[in-house]
């Protein structure tokens, strides 16, 4: 047997043993439009997998992690969504920032944020949209000017997933006054359990309010609480997104299998699939979600690299129009009973919300428009879009 086969056999046994008892109920909870679910439940599962190791796993060891290889972490994220396990909470600290940290904070931010990070006692947001300034973060209007020992932040952030769960926003806000576009922006880790941070829930369509506004008035965070030098913070938020579209990837399409399994045998049930064009349209999410899976595994030299490049922007136009046309089809298959709420005054079935919520898929991570840009500029190398 080989070394990626007996982890994977590893984290299989230990995620038979470890969803039973007080857990045992946590399958499939949780997960894009369902945070809401048992969110106390899923922290403190998370915190057990701390105790027993199987927190960022792929992190160095130094850092607390495992220092799984791709392939390990490949088999991770995928056992992980084979055993229907409950949805991370800590997905954003331990995917997005501690890889940040470890590329490019200082040995002093690696010893104070990283620990928290891995024992999931610390939970992270990440304030990069804006009003005005959703997919093209390089608009941002949020400032932050340094005063004494404190950067002193001013602004709003929006769409900021489990804002008011977190302990932390890594916030990219504008230093240099009279600075544009990319210059002149930093990377700041702004506490928000303080005074000049007030946090709105945004209620969605689905009736769960994940996403937030996060309104910063005279916050502050120690000068050292800066990743990167000052004005340095594209680079860093950059990459940031770049990890987002890392390993853990393939344990989300696992996820989207199981819809997929699940919504054929709707059809066949209800005989939807003795539809043509139904049946052809299952057909075609079979293949999609198979082109999905290939293009992910050819972005993974990215990943061993450090972080995926522009190309990952394909994987994530390639998922995000998948999983929406999925919602859609959902909603073809069920038919006008699709739109009918299963009770009062608000109460959505699974296929409900998928359809709902998955509208968003090609606006949030960045919008469908702003991934094509990246292709077309920095992987094709055309002119880059004319802006006003």
């Amino acid at each position: 047997m080989s070394r990626v086969e007996e982890f994977r056999t590893e984290i299989r046994g230990w995620l038979a043993a470890g969803l039973t008892g007080a857990f045992a109920g946590l399958r499939g909870r949780g997960g894009p439009g369902r945070e809401h679910e048992a969110f106390a439940e899923r922290l403190a599962w998370e915190r057990h997998m701390a105790a027993e190791g199987w927190t960022c796993v792929g992190w160095p060891k130094e850092y607390g992690g495992r220092g799984a290889t791709i392939e390990e972490q490949v088999a991770f994220h995928e056992e992980y969504a084979l055993a229907d396990a409950p949805a991370r909470v800590n997905h954003i600290g331990e995917q997005l920032l501690g890889p940040t940290l470890v590329a490019f904070g200082t040995p002093e931010q690696r010893a104070r944020f990283l620990p928290p990070i891995v024992a999931a006692e610390e939970l992270w947001c990440q304030g990069y949209s804006e009003p005005d300034a959703g997919s093209d973060l390089a608009n941002v209007r949020t400032r932050a000017e340094r005063d004494g020992a404190d950067w002193v932040v001013t602004g709003q952030k929006i769409w900021t997933s489990l804002a008011h769960e977190s302990q932390w926003c890594f916030v990219v806000a504008r230093t240099e006054p009279g600075s544009t576009r990319h210059a002149g922006l930093s990377y700041l880790l702004v506490p928000l359990d303080q005074p000049g941070v007030e946090i709105r829930p945004i209620q969605q369509l689905t009736g769960t309010s994940e996403f937030n506004e996060v309104f910063f008035d005279g916050a502050r965070t120690r000068a050292e609480h800066i990743v990167g030098a000052p004005g340095d913070g594209w680079r860093v938020a950059m990459a940031t997104l770049g990890f987002e579209r890392g390993v853990s990837t393939l344990g989300q399409q696992v996820g989207f299998r199981r819809e997929l399994e699940t919504l054929i045998d709707v059809a066949r049930r209800n005989g939807a699939a003795g539809d043509p064009l139904i049946r052809d349209r299952l057909a075609r999410a079979w293949t999609g979600l198979e082109t999905i899976r290939c293009n992910a595994l050819r972005m993974l030299d990215g990943v061993a690299a450090g972080a995926p490049g522009p190309e990952a922007s394909i994987g994530k136009i390639f998922w995000a129009t998948w999983h929406r046309e999925l919602g859609e089809l959902a909603m073809s298959v069920l038919g006008a009973g699709g739109t009918v709420a299963a009770g009062e005054p608000y109460d959505l079935d699974d296929w409900q919300r998928l359809f709902l919520f998955s509208r968003s898929d090609t606006i949030y991570a960045g919008s469908n428009e702003i991934q094509r840009n990246i292709i077309a500029e920095r992987v094709l190398g055309l002119p880059k879009e004319i802006r006003p």
